[in-house]
């Protein structure tokens, strides 16, 4: 059955009759009779019924109006189709190419009118360009000729005091580009979504699992490349492309990434140069003493910087400087400026505003877990990454290279990194296991003492493959049920995340809410220790949740979740991104995309039967 629709009279109608509330959606939270009348190619009437399938009309007819048309031809397939059919077509045809940028001129002008920039004096956006890019350089002197741009020159060595110099001119890092018979392109990168218009760290891996999935492996390859770029021109893979986050890295996937795309590639050349931009990335950013690297050999993170973090909006620190502001009898913003200028020194927060850095650093920007010492914490996401690194360079060392892989004059053989993961494993059950309580912890090296902070990242020593099969064991059968809820595992226990107050808010990766790159590291790592009834429960109970919300929502796929109460509504520190659209999501939201591609890929038919008919975890499980 086809449906042949004017789309502004059809439009109209719909959204007058259905969208009571006026904002652009078709939600449970509208009052409409919930029954709209159209018709066929052959003039029959056919009655659209219920709120997810309203929505369907309302989506398919904008879809076709972007297109241009004037007149939608809808199947009735589309209208009626499957929950998660729909949403995995979605993602798969429309959300990632609404995600994918290029920092050339088409992405230059998204740039330039990003929400970003609102709150900003200059005319002009500076562009960022390494010292050693030509052809960057001599690509966006041309650009300044068209769009109100300004391209800087990044100095050679790049100091915490040359960032701290621009934090009033902040503009845009260069990422690759490519030429070929004189016309040149970015290479391309997915973006979170919503208000994000640059290529973040750890998102991108978890979006290339999606890509992958999903048969856009040339995309996943740009984004390795685009890390390459990084470590190459800036010494690291950056929490994102401006130019404040100079000195911060993020969670290190880029050998499981490179790993992955080779999978399907079986690019050797581009495997080899890759390889070994990986062990410079593990050796000079990780592995340096005294920095990300302590004394009991274990890794932290460690954001240099100093001063205020500039990309904070307006007021987020005021709590933290107003007991140093009174003592002074001045102005919070008084102080700041003073602060800022270097006119008034303060230890105590120097020492804050790292450890504020490094707790975006490691991406789970914030979590009470690693307020306020994230720099005195061995982390346990942190060192299981590392692990990872290694066994990832032994296996490919092994496998590629007949065992033996020189990088510059050093030789490294894959029985190197197997001693290396060897004893990162040893200092891993010494310092972060808690065999009383069958958990990982991280580990404060000031203190000497573990944490008794449970959070969903105890699990990624079995992602990692780092757990001993009885590790293992205990760990399914303590911290599952201690962080099980009916939308998946929540970032922490309720316990841990401790009362919440005016004076303690609510921290984003806490109870209680899920986040996507949790769910899949533990899926991943279930399945690799066998544990499949345990994961078909806990990817059911996720995309159960997205499923809901999506029916319920006109597609709504949101940043994050409350996992307790399966709902996108969530109000704790910055919002909740891809939830403010009209009509219909063009994105999603990047690693929401991924997990819910990833979780398809994993789930049986019975359970994705059970999906469809929207019957909650509780009544399954």
């Amino acid at each position: 059955m086809i449906f042949k629709l004017n789309i502004k009279e059809t439009l109209k109608n719909l959204l007058k009759q259905e969208d009571t509330d006026g904002d652009k959606k078709i939600t449970i939270e509208d009052k409409g009779p919930k029954k709209f009348s159209i018709t066929t190619s052959s003039n029959k009437e056919y009655i659209v019924s219920g709120t997810y399938h309203l929505s369907n009309l309302l989506q398919e007819l904008v879809i076709a109006k972007f297109a241009g048309k004037k007149e939608a031809v809808i199947p009735l397939h589309y209208i009626e189709e499957l929950p998660t059919d729909r949403i995995s077509r979605m993602i798969k045809e429309y959300y990632w190419s609404g995600l994918t940028r290029t920092m050339d001129a088409t992405g230059i002008k998204n740039l330039i009118s990003d929400t970003k920039n609102e709150q900003l004096t200059l005319t002009k956006l500076p562009v960022y360009i390494p010292q050693n890019d030509a052809l960057a350089y001599s690509y966006y002197k041309e650009l300044e000729n068209k769009f109100p741009i300004e391209v800087c020159k990044l100095p050679e060595n790049i100091s915490a005091a040359y960032v701290k110099s621009i934090n009033n001119k902040p503009g845009i890092l260069s990422l690759k580009l490519t030429k070929t018979q004189d016309k040149t392109k970015g290479v391309p990168f997915v973006v979170p979504g919503g208000r994000f218009n640059e290529m973040y760290g750890w998102d991108s891996y978890f979006e290339s699992i999606g890509l992958i999935i999903d048969g856009k492996v040339a995309l996943a390859k740009a984004m390795a490349d685009n890390f390459q770029y990084q470590i190459t021109h800036y010494g690291k893979i950056l929490n994102a492309n401006r130019s404040y986050y100079l000195t911060r890295t993020q969670p290190p996937f880029y050998s499981s990434l490179i790993r992955e795309v080779f999978e399907i590639t079986k690019d050797i050349d581009w495997l080899k140069s890759h390889l070994k931009t990986a062990i410079k990335e593990y050796e000079t950013v990780w592995m340096v003493k005294g920095e990300r690297l302590v004394k009991n050999g274990l890794n932290r993170y460690l954001a240099a910087g100093i001063g205020v973090p500039p990309e904070c909006e307006a007021g987020h620190f005021d709590a933290i400087i107003l007991p140093f502001s009174s003592a002074l009898k001045i102005a919070v913003n008084d102080y700041i400026e003073q602060y800022q200028s270097g006119k008034i020194k303060n230890k105590i927060l120097d020492e804050y505003f790292i450890n504020d850095r490094s707790v975006r650093e490691s991406g789970h920007d914030t979590s009470y877990r690693i307020d306020g010492n994230c720099t005195h914490l061995n982390l346990v996401e942190l060192n299981a990454l590392l692990y990872k690194y290694e066994t990832d360079f032994a296996a490919i060392i092994e496998t590629e290279f007949k065992g033996s892989f020189k990088v510059n004059n050093q030789n490294y053989t894959s029985n190197y990194w197997i001693q290396k993961a060897s004893e990162r494993k040893k200092l891993v059950n010494t310092f972060l296991w808690n065999e009383k309580e069958g958990m990982y912890f991280d580990y404060n090296i000031v203190t000497k003492e573990k944490s008794t902070f449970i959070a969903a990242t105890t699990f990624m020593p079995l992602w990692s493959k780092m757990a001993s099969k009885e590790q293992a064991e205990k760990l399914v059968k303590t911290a599952i049920p201690l962080l099980k809820m009916e939308g998946g595992i929540a970032g922490s226990t309720k316990d841990s995340s401790g009362k919440i107050s005016k004076e303690r808010p609510q921290r984003q990766w806490d109870f209680p809410f899920g986040w996507a790159p949790h769910q899949m590291l533990i899926w991943k790592g279930l399945l690799a220790y066998n544990y499949h009834k345990e994961a078909q429960e806990l990817i059911y109970r996720w995309l159960f949740m997205i499923t809901k919300n999506a029916v319920d929502y006109n597609g709504t796929i949101p940043e994050k979740y409350d996992v307790v109460a399966c709902t996108h509504k969530v109000f704790a520190e910055y919002g909740n991104v891809g939830t403010d659209f009209e009509y219909i999501t063009q994105e999603g939201f990047g690693w929401m995309n991924a997990s819910y591609q990833y979780g398809l890929s994993l789930i049986n038919k019975e359970n994705r039967s059970y999906l469809d008919k929207l019957i909650p975890p509780s009544k399954l499980f």
